[in-house]
């Protein structure tokens, strides 16, 4: 861990970003690519220490309310965070000042600051939305290796139910040749129809490589599944795109699922309900009419 200091924490769409780097060690991390421009070791974690007095300025400083999120380029909930509550803290800032917020996390460690995502739910909105990708718990200990499992997620996601909270999943990446399976996806899908997620997020039925990311995921291709490194490179070369060859049919799985269940599918729609302020409580303005 080391430390920095930042001169803004919000992006133009009102996402942050309070850690930069990872612990978790996903084989297939997007965010290790080199053109994220990160010039410390991924693992070696960089904390914005000054990230709440910055928040808190900037909040107070827009004139209208709106959705907070963070967890796109590193999860919120990293073990470091037990500690240093720098999430939690964000989140007390967001409740304080009338906003809404949704993280996006594969820990459970959300489940700590259930009281305040409690109290910005019932005067605004929080979405918790979580990446599920391996039903089968074994592969996912060598997929996601310092996360907790996907079965605990779905714990999470079912207390999440249980307080009225909205959730959303991640259905990404799924990996050609690993996790691309009908059986892999009818177990994901359950755990969401069980759960009662809001919607769904899945862009294609595949995975995402660049320079840094792709290296990494090939190493641990070479550690875990031999051989399994020059299919790859037989199939997809330098592709940046990498479909599984069973998306039509699991892409059709999931859009029928999600029609059946009355979830939101499509990309669109869920970043459309995930950015949507909702202010509840608002006082009733009263018309009077005099004849």
């Amino acid at each position: 861990m080391h430390e920095v200091e930042v001169k803004g924490i919000l992006s133009a769409r009102n996402g942050m970003n309070l850690y930069r780097g990872c612990s978790h060690g996903c084989i297939y991390c997007d965010s290790r690519s080199t053109c994220y421009q990160m010039n410390h070791v991924f693992e070696d974690i960089e904390v914005k220490r000054n990230c709440l007095e910055v928040l808190e300025s900037e909040l107070r400083r827009k004139r209208t309310k709106c959705m907070i999120s963070t967890g796109a380029m590193s999860d919120p909930y990293l073990p470091l965070e037990r500690t240093l509550q720098y999430t939690r803290k964000s989140l007390e800032l967001i409740r304080d000042l009338g906003f809404g917020a949704t993280v996006l996390t594969k820990s459970d460690l959300v489940l700590r600051d259930l009281d305040v995502i409690e109290a910005i739910h019932r005067s605004t909105r929080f979405v918790l939305q979580m990446t599920l990708t391996t039903y089968d718990e074994s592969l996912c200990a060598i997929l996601e290796p310092h996360v907790a499992s996907t079965r605990r997620r779905f714990e999470v996601l079912q207390r999440f139910r249980e307080a009225g909270i909205p959730t959303v999943v991640w259905l990404s990446p799924i990996l050609p040749f690993i996790n691309d399976t009908k059986e892999n996806l009818e177990g994901i899908l359950t755990y969401c129809n069980d759960a009662g997620v809001k919607g769904i997020i899945c862009f294609d039925m595949g995975v995402t490589l660049r320079s840094g990311d792709r290296e990494y995921f090939y190493a641990a291709l070479d550690r875990h599944f031999p051989g399994l490194k020059e299919r790859y490179i037989q199939t997809y070369g330098n592709a940046y795109s990498l479909l599984s060859p069973n998306h039509p049919q699991l892409m059709a799985q999931l859009k029928s699922f999600c029609r059946e269940n009355n979830m939101l599918c499509r990309p669109d729609q869920v970043f459309a309900y995930l950015s949507e302020f909702e202010e509840k409580n608002r006082p009733v303005q009263l018309s009077f009419f005099t004849e």
